[in-house]
């Protein structure tokens, strides 16, 4: 937690409680994933740091942020790898043409519940870090972006896929003994 308040509660207090609402939800989905649970709190505690201005090199915050925990921080390669492609990035990627360089450096995760889980955490958690629903995330994404930026039109292609991975982890949510 220290690494990502050091870089964006100064600078970028939003982004700073953004990351903090993504570390909540890490905790509430943490009995789905068992061993990678702490994993999954450490990838929602770093998710975002590569919007830190210090490490913005390429502008696009998963690979900034990847590059920075594995050079700077020796990070875990299955951390590094989970920050880097948090929340389809891959997708983004390609509207940046970063895609073969992410795709090169940081290969997608074969582990789709823990993917899905950060997926659950990071678009179900508003830019203030409360809680929302991935409809209601995607169409604000949209909204503050607009639907001709890279952003929004890499959104809109990955909002199906985010609907998806958000009901695989309500639905393991929900067959949890209680």
């Amino acid at each position: 937690m220290e690494v990502a308040q050091a870089e964006l509660s100064g600078p970028l207090p939003r982004r700073w409680a953004h990351t903090q609402g993504v570390t909540e939800r890490a905790i509430e989905v943490r009995e789905v994933l068992g061993v990678d649970a702490d994993l999954l709190l450490a990838a929602a505690m770093l998710h975002d740091v590569g919007y830190a201005p210090r490490l913005a090199v390429t502008g696009f915050h998963p690979l900034d942020g990847a590059r920075f925990l594995r050079d700077e921080h020796g990070a875990d390669e299955r951390l590094v790898r989970l920050v880097a492609n948090h929340s389809f990035a891959l997708l983004e990627a390609k509207e940046r043409r970063l895609r073969d360089e992410l795709a090169s450096e940081f290969p997608l995760l074969e582990e789709p519940m823990l993917v899905d889980a950060l997926v659950y955490c990071d678009m179900t958690t508003t830019p203030d870090g409360d809680r929302t629903t991935a409809q209601d995330r995607v169409a604000e994404i949209r909204s503050r972006y607009g639907d001709d930026s890279v952003v929004g039109r890499f959104i809109r292609r990955a909002a199906p896929e985010i609907f998806a991975s958000v009901e695989r982890v309500e639905a393991a949510l929900a067959a949890q003994p209680r």
